[in-house]
């Protein structure tokens, strides 16, 4: 696995790169959840991501946000854990320029971030948010959600309670032009711990590899 370091708005950001072979793979940047509440980029979820998008194919990039790690700065409210998730991207595209589909996945305030990198960034075209903080957060800048994705949450998440996600998705399936998509995954707290990390896993592996052989249709 690559340590990689790469400027960010306040300093390096310290990162695990993943490149495949082909040179036009798709991308995918992982965010994880809050740095004050202990989330780095090998936080098990994150790391699970990580790889699910690895193995289908995918160049993948996750990453510190700042102060976590050996990334610089330090926590800034989520404005510039933004402006990172946006240095991230820059960074991954600048090594793979042939890519054809850009995706963001994000897991809890890694989530809430990467819903705000979609919409900065008309290139992404698809996304994951796993347990999405919605009763934390203001998720209402999703007007319009640019690009189609995919929801994911346990029915025991104590953290942030699937009746506000729900409200977040059914918000979303107003909007015209793109399929949101959620599930929920029985029994499953905010963190997916065993055995609820396998089913969440491949619930989001089988909506990506389904969403790619629809984009290349």
């Amino acid at each position: 696995m690559p340590e990689v370091i790469f400027p960010g708005p306040e300093g390096r950001l310290e990162g695990r790169y993943h490149p495949q072979k082909e040179k036009d793979a798709p991308i995918a940047i992982v965010l994880h959840p809050h740095p004050q509440f202990g989330g780095t980029m090998n936080n098990k979820v994150v790391y699970n991501l990580h790889y699910a998008f690895y193995n289908m194919g995918f160049t993948v990039l996750r990453f510190n946000f700042r102060g976590v790690g050996r990334s610089q700065g330090e926590y800034d409210q989520g404005v510039g854990e933004l402006s990172d998730a946006a240095s991230a991207l820059d960074y991954l595209q600048s090594m793979n320029n042939n890519s054809k589909h850009c995706w963001v996945a994000g897991f809890s305030f890694g989530a809430w971030i990467g819903m705000q990198l979609l919409m900065r960034r008309p290139e992404i075209t698809g996304f994951i948010s796993v347990s999405p903080p919605a009763n934390m957060y203001d998720f209402s800048f999703l007007a319009p959600c640019p690009a189609s994705g995919l929801i994911i949450n346990g029915s025991n998440d104590r953290v942030a309670p699937p009746a506000d996600t729900t409200a977040l998705v059914n918000k979303l399936h107003e909007q015209q032009g793109i399929t949101i998509t959620h599930e929920e995954v029985e029994g499953a707290g905010h963190f997916f711990e065993d055995p609820h990390m396998d089913p969440m896993i491949g619930s989001v592996t089988s909506y990506v590899k389904r969403r790619l052989t629809e984009n290349t249709r």
